[in-house]
């Protein structure tokens, strides 16, 4: 990876500030993550807080919450507030937001249901409202000179890595999808220059994903991981690297939500792909789509 210039996404200005702090979790101190659990569960009351007041609240100091302030990537906490100030004015109606983002012992199954489709439909939308743009492009740029792609997940990650795969295929790209180790490994160890290994991981720290991720970048691969941590390990070995915008809840239905934000970043590069080579993708689609359609139960399949 030495002399490579790697792109990542800085704080973009359209992301809210809950979702660049849920993304900074785990890279915060233990302070400091005290101060950003307000931000998040606590954004429009923080945004009347004087940093005093925030900093007790937390039950921090004023010099962690400066800190915090600019891992977040703001001048100072005046800027930080102001855009809480900003976003709470904007924020959706309380009426249509459920109260609290987890799922308790006490709600009943109506309650868990929209308390699941909120999460979901919120991690698509933010997702995509903090998307890199300029970071997207080059994957794009990326994919669509490859000579072949290999995708890297495992556990839900794997599911997120099938489905580009597919995609992929269907436009007449080449693609693998690896979720076993051992055959991950390999295949990245016969990676060069003239292709591109795409590590798919929610934390950014599945040593699985990040080994056959690392190996690839080793052979000479260009690298892309998609996460929800933007400073998670992962991010450490790779050219270039996406983001998402999921929530974790209770019963971890939030794996649903990890799942929903990644396909969402898949489609767009997918997408992106398919719109630089479209008379291409236009043909392979037709093809490939012919080659599946006699086997629709009362499709015509061209038998007398």
């Amino acid at each position: 990876m030495a002399g490579r210039k790697r792109s990542t996404p800085h704080p973009a200005e359209t992301a809210s500030a809950t979702v660049r702090a849920r993304g900074l979790l785990p890279s915060l101190s233990p302070a400091e993550q005290r101060v950003a659990r307000v931000i998040i569960d606590e954004a429009a009351t923080a945004a009347r807080l004087t940093i005093t007041d925030l900093a007790e609240r937390a039950g921090s100091s004023e010099t962690t919450v400066i800190r915090f302030c600019r891992a977040m990537g703001f001048a100072g906490y005046s800027d930080l507030r102001l855009t809480l100030a900003g976003e709470a004015g904007r924020a959706y109606d309380a009426a249509d937001e459920p109260v609290g983002s987890d799922i308790s012992e006490s709600d009943d199954l109506a309650q868990v249901v929209k308390k699941i489709a909120f999460a979901d439909a919120r991690a698509v939308e933010e997702t995509a409202t903090q998307i890199d743009i300029a970071v997207l492009e080059q994957v794009v740029d990326l994919v669509a000179g490859a000579r072949r792609v290999d995708i890297y997940g495992v556990g839900a990650s794997a599911f997120v890595a099938m489905d580009f795969q597919q995609k992929l295929h269907r436009i007449g790209r080449i693609a693998y999808a690896w979720s076993d180790t051992h055959l991950a490994l390999t295949s990245a160890a016969l990676l060069d220059e003239r292709d591109v290994a795409f590590g798919i991981s929610h934390t950014g720290t599945t040593s699985d994903t990040i080994d056959a991720f690392a190996e690839a970048g080793r052979n000479g691969a260009r690298t892309v991981a998609l996460t929800n941590f933007p400073k998670a390990p992962i991010t450490q070995v790779a050219d270039l690297v996406l983001t998402t915008a999921a929530r974790e809840t209770t019963f971890r239905s939030g794996a649903m939500a990890s799942r929903l934000a990644q396909l969402t970043v898949i489609d767009c590069v997918f997408v992106g792909v398919a719109q630089r080579t479209y008379s291409e993708t236009r043909a392979a689609l037709d093809v490939t789509y012919a080659a599946v359609r006699g086997r629709r139960i009362g499709a015509d399949r061209g038998r007398g």
